[in-house]
């Protein structure tokens, strides 16, 4: 498969990655990791990656594309094994290519393989980078260089390895990892990014980054991977270990867009929190309208919440083509013009005429937004009222979500009023910070709400606050 590639559209914030890993004799590994990937696709779109063990080797298939291009029934039939880890990515570091697909492959100095999936971003990777010499100079992601921190001692088992990096990376990470007989996830003291723990109905076990790729192999939750654990996985169960004490600060933008509605943490569905994010939204900002309409698909169940408690009747009035997300063509100069509509249309009958509440979840540069207000008033929207069910962004992530560098985020600059005026919307309002974190059911303080806020749960370095860049400079190609 090429690896030169390009997106039809890239606007506003972006997944990063699922993760994804499964012990189960007696079962086909390979095809529970596939459809597992499947159930996470909407986290990553550039590539995809499946590593299996038979007890004696790993073999490691990954390639640029969705999961469905990626692989076949021939290709899922040759993989053979009772063990396994997988991955979808989108880049936060590293260059778009199939030498940063994962998993990442490693082999310790004693002959063992080592395979490894990342979700999330690293802070330190620079001093990382330099501890491991002339070896961390090679690494071109923070994913790369985790795993070659993994297999570098010689002397201890990958789980102390393992245990030993995590102690050692500063930032998010839910990993992952595998050698010839086991399989283990980790995940961050702060519990960015999520991951999950489930049991198969014939035994076996499965680690996830939602919930919803436990549903789809039909494996039953036990539980959430711990801020601070390792688990191990093999012949003889479950097993924890943990490197450090938990400070939980839970992405909260993993609520207003990241996940899929069916994903379950501890305290509250995906989809009953944003249901509840349009109920407030429509108590914090009310407006006199005929329709409610989501922007699909994070905007569905705020807009039915919205709907519900303002009285105003709900009508599907975009059409959203499932079909666009990763490309392989590029698009001509005329088609690029077309912006938004190779992702969303209109439906004039439903729209024309009426004045509109239109729900979504954020706005991040803003143009998006603007080509969306002015598709409406082209279809007959005699008014159009923009609510959106998170605060502004004013600040980058550094935690593994692609939003954008500080100066290209809309709201860092302009006020709200100035931000109505360049979309062209009618009315523009923002769901308040306490409210969206009420719809978590969680603390405040158990939130990063750094994107929101600013203030940062874990230390970044200055230079990358000073430019606003989401991404580590040290070790990343141009995305």
């Amino acid at each position: 498969m090429s690896e030169t590639h390009t997106e039809a559209v890239r606007t506003g914030a972006r997944d990063e990655c699922g993760v994804f890993a499964v012990y189960a004799r007696g079962e086909d590994v390979a095809k529970l990791c596939y459809y597992g990937l499947y159930a996470l696709q909407h986290r990553g779109q550039e590539s995809a990656g499946i590593a299996v063990s038979n007890g004696r080797n790993i073999l490691v298939t990954k390639e640029m594309g969705l999961v469905n291009q990626v692989f076949d029934e021939a290709r899922l039939a040759a993989m053979d094994g009772h063990l396994g880890i997988a991955h979808v990515r989108y880049s936060t570091t590293g260059a778009s290519t199939w030498d940063n697909a994962q998993p990442a492959f490693k082999v310790t100095p004693s002959g063992t393989g080592v395979a490894l999936a990342h979700n999330g971003n690293l802070v330190n990777t620079a001093d990382l980078a330099r501890g491991l010499g002339p070896t961390g100079d090679r690494c071109t992601t923070d994913s790369e260089l985790l795993a070659t921190m993994v297999a570098a001692d010689a002397d201890v088992t990958l789980e102390e390895a393992l245990v030993t990096t995590c102690r050692q990376a500063t930032g998010a990470f839910s990993l992952v990892v595998m050698d010839e007989s086991t399989i283990y996830g980790a995940r961050d003291v702060n519990g960015f990014r999520p991951l999950v723990v489930g049991r198969l109905p014939r035994g076996g076990y499965v680690l996830a980054s939602e919930t919803s790729a436990l549903d789809i192999v039909g494996a039953h939750l036990l539980r959430e991977v711990e801020p601070g654990e390792v688990v191990a996985i093999d012949e003889h169960g479950v097993r924890t270990k943990r490197f450090a004490d938990p400070k939980p600060s839970t992405c909260l933008f993993e609520y207003v867009y990241i996940a899929r509605p069916d994903h379950r943490f501890p305290e509250t569905t995906v989809y009953g929190a944003r249901r509840r994010m349009g109920s407030l939204l429509a108590a914090e900002s009310p407006v006199d309208a005929d329709l409610v309409i989501p922007v699909p698909d994070s905007g569905t169940a705020a807009a039915g919440g919205y709907a519900e408690a303002s009285g105003i009747p709900y009508a599907e009035g975009l059409v959203k083509n499932r079909y666009v997300g990763r490309t392989f063509i590029q698009p001509s100069q005329s088609l690029r013009q077309l912006g938004i509509r190779l992702k969303l249309n209109p439906l004039p009958d439903v729209i024309e005429g009426k004045r509109l509440v239109v729900v979504d979840d954020s706005i991040v540069r803003g143009n998006t937004s603007r080509q969306l207000v002015a598709m409406l008033r082209e279809s007959g929207a005699s008014e159009v009222h923009l609510r959106i069910t998170a605060p502004p962004i004013r600040n980058p992530c550094f935690y593994g979500i692609d939003m954008a560098t500080r100066a290209e985020l809309i709201a860092s600059g302009l006020s709200i009023a100035e931000i109505c005026d360049f979309v062209g919307a009618d009315s523009l309002a923002y769901l308040s910070l306490d409210a969206l974190v009420s719809t978590t059911l969680r603390a405040k303080g158990s939130l990063c709400r750094a994107c929101f806020d600013g203030e940062y749960p874990v230390p970044v370095p200055q230079e990358q606050l000073a430019s606003g860049k989401d991404v580590l400079v040290q070790l990343t190609s141009p995305r």
